[in-house]
């Protein structure tokens, strides 16, 4: 993919201050030291700036905002690490891997379980890549449908967030159908960013005929009853 960082309006303060006290002088004296003779090294190399949601596969109704800060490996996989905001002092609470339809059928079934489908984030426009030119984002988004996610929230910083990070990972799962997501998480993202979901998910009905029958797309259905699934987004049997 190879987009660079795009700047994009900044989000609210994080819901949670980590538990601890305030870093002292001398602290603040070493990372600035850090920062002028130590490489970014491989965080450098998170150029691409994708937001989205997660609802925890465990319980669909708990569900986060998640800023993709992600690297493309190769045509097939990314890697991407996941912040609670767009800010210096946003939370890292996870991770994720993305790799194409391709690479997915190859996987064995007991490990496919753990991966969720993207063609329904894409197409609803509720996935997006903030501050690219709409024809650099549309690009993009072409590139990843049919695509898969495996993602582990390792802190709750949305409702009810934890102070440290506590207990074991969370399997995280994306939301296939309109009627899943909170429209109140649409709504503030739009009015932080200066987005129009309804006008981006008009654009990107351009990408419907690309969309291929994915695994996982009803793996959700039963907490959302009244859920609807729009052209383009299918389940694979």
């Amino acid at each position: 993919m190879g987009f660079a960082l795009a700047a994009c309006g900044e989000q609210p303060p994080p819901a949670v201050e980590p538990a601890g006290e305030p870093e002292t002088t001398k602290t603040k004296v070493l990372e600035t030291g850090a920062r002028v003779l130590q490489r970014a090294g491989p965080a450098a190399t998170l150029d691409l700036h994708l937001v989205g949601y997660h609802p925890l596969f465990d319980d669909p109704h708990d569900q986060l905002e998640a800023h993709h800060y992600c690297k493309q490996v190769n045509e097939d996989f990314a890697q991407c690490a996941l912040w609670d905001s767009n800010r210096e002092d946003a939370n890292l609470n996870g991770i994720e891997y993305i790799i194409s339809q391709r690479l997915f059928d190859g996987l064995p079934p007991e490990e496919q379980q753990y991966w969720h489908p993207h063609d329904y984030e894409i197409l609803s426009g509720q996935l997006v890549a903030p501050g690219l030119p709409e024809l650099a984002e549309l690009a993009l988004m072409k590139g990843k449908m049919n695509s898969y996610g495996k993602t582990w929230h390792l802190w709750n910083t949305g409702a009810d967030p934890d102070a440290l990070p506590m207990g074991p990972p969370r399997l995280a799962w994306s939301f296939n159908a309109d009627g899943e997501i909170d429209p109140a998480l649409l709504e503030q993202r739009d009015r932080v960013l200066k987005l129009d979901t309804d006008q981006i998910r008009h654009a990107r009905q351009a990408l419907v005929p690309l969309a291929e029958p994915q695994r996982g797309v009803d793996a959700l259905a039963d907490a959302f009853p009244q859920r609807s699934k729009p052209a383009g987004v299918m389940s694979a049997k």
